[in-house]
């Protein structure tokens, strides 16, 4: 099994489009490199916590490689923009792709390489290593399971597609 961590904005459509993906085995939503320990959703919306909405995927890599589950990724978020995606503003709704190993780093490198040639802006999500993963509040985990009219700024026709483009392989 690996790990790796996305912030695509608000963490409730990213987790459940990466639940979707046949070979992810568990997702978790939480916030990334923050300032303070385990900081609270009130904490890190007022920006000062330097956290970012992340969701912690774990996937069995013999079923699905990093590069398929980065290009999945990528349908979701508009890379060109910073600090915010869909209705939700703030830099907890940056854009990320914090990685485990030096071998996603280079993975995670060439990917976005590749999606650069087809934007005339600069790309602007950041890649770094992950540096602190806190869990969020329960309430949040699961979220559009639990809550299917909820605010998503993924495209809800994403979520069958991606189950569909990861069972063809």
């Amino acid at each position: 099994m690996a790990t790796i961590y996305f912030a695509g904005g608000c963490f409730w459509g990213t987790e459940h489009f990466m639940k979707q993906i046949y070979g992810v085995t568990d997702t978790e939503v939480g916030y990334a490199n923050s300032v303070v320990e385990n900081p609270s959703y009130g904490e890190v919306k007022t920006g000062e916590t330097q956290a970012v909405e992340t969701v912690k995927v774990v996937y069995d890599e013999a079923v699905v490689d990093l590069r398929f589950l980065l290009n999945l990724f990528f349908l979701t978020i508009d890379p060109t923009i910073k600090n915010r995606q869909g209705n939700d503003v703030g830099t907890q709704y940056r854009t990320g792709i914090y990685y485990t190993t030096e071998e996603q780093h280079k993975v995670i490198e060439a990917a976005l390489a590749q999606l650069q040639k087809g934007y005339d802006a600069p790309i602007v999500t950041e890649v770094m290593p992950i540096g602190n993963f806190y869990s969020a509040e329960e309430y949040h985990q699961d979220y559009l399971d639990k809550n299917p009219g909820g605010y998503c700024h993924v495209n809800p026709k994403l979520f069958a597609l991606a189950r569909e483009m990861s069972r063809k392989g």
